[in-house]
């Protein structure tokens, strides 16, 4: 029996070949990636996401604003103590922004620092009837959101959620305290004279509890 003209047999690619030509693509995917990946330090002016919300920018770029608002609005406490006795409700729209609970008064007076507690002083001040009680924060803790409440330019609406308006409010104190407070000692006041510009809600006419934009002690 005669053998016909037998099918001409396919090459065999090499092994090494295969693998060779593999690790060059892969040598060309990493370049690629390379090219396109940009390498952002931690901390740096780069390591913020376009339009994300911070309140560390917030408040240095907000505080210095409100801090002026406030000092140019500030009514004496003598003359508030006189018109909020008379009647509350109109001294609170006189002097005072809408708040939440009851008006944001922004105030001035200078007086002798009592007793503190928690970095919380009462102070005596000329004019205003003792049974009037003043009190000013001075640091570590600084409560509320009297700061971001002063000027009523601040409005919830401008924030994604509240938690960002609350963030707002804590940005401002902290930076209260880096431009006021860290330039007085507020573990001694007591008999020390306290001129003081800032704002605090009035909720009990009898009682107000005021965060300083502006603190001097003399």
């Amino acid at each position: 029996m005669s053998v016909s003209a037998s099918t001409p047999l396919k090459p065999r690619r090499r092994p090494g070949l295969r693998w060779a030509l593999a690790g060059v693509a892969a040598l060309v995917l990493i370049a690629a990636m390379a090219a396109s990946t940009k390498v952002v330090v931690i901390g740096s002016a780069a390591d913020v996401q376009a339009d994300v919300f911070s309140p560390d920018a917030f408040g240095t770029a907000q505080f210095p604003k409100i801090q002026a608002a406030v000092a140019d609005k500030a009514v004496a406490a003598d003359a508030f103590a006189t018109a909020v006795a008379a009647n509350k409700d109109e001294a609170g729209k006189k002097y005072g922004v809408p708040g939440s609970i009851g008006p944001e008064i922004s105030v001035k007076f200078t007086g002798v620092a009592g007793q503190g507690k928690s970095g919380i002083y009462s102070v005596t001040v000329p004019g205003v009837p003792s049974e009037v009680l003043i009190r000013v924060q001075t640091g570590p803790a600084i409560n509320g959101t009297d700061i971001r409440d002063a000027t009523g330019t601040i409005a919830f609406g401008q924030f994604t959620n509240q938690i960002e308006y609350q963030n707002a409010g804590s940005a401002l104190n902290r930076e209260m305290k880096k431009q006021v407070l860290s330039k007085i000692d507020n573990s001694n006041l007591t008999g020390k004279t306290l001129s003081v510009v800032g704002v605090f809600q009035l909720i009990n006419p009898k009682s107000w509890l005021v965060t300083p934009v502006r603190l001097e002690v003399q």
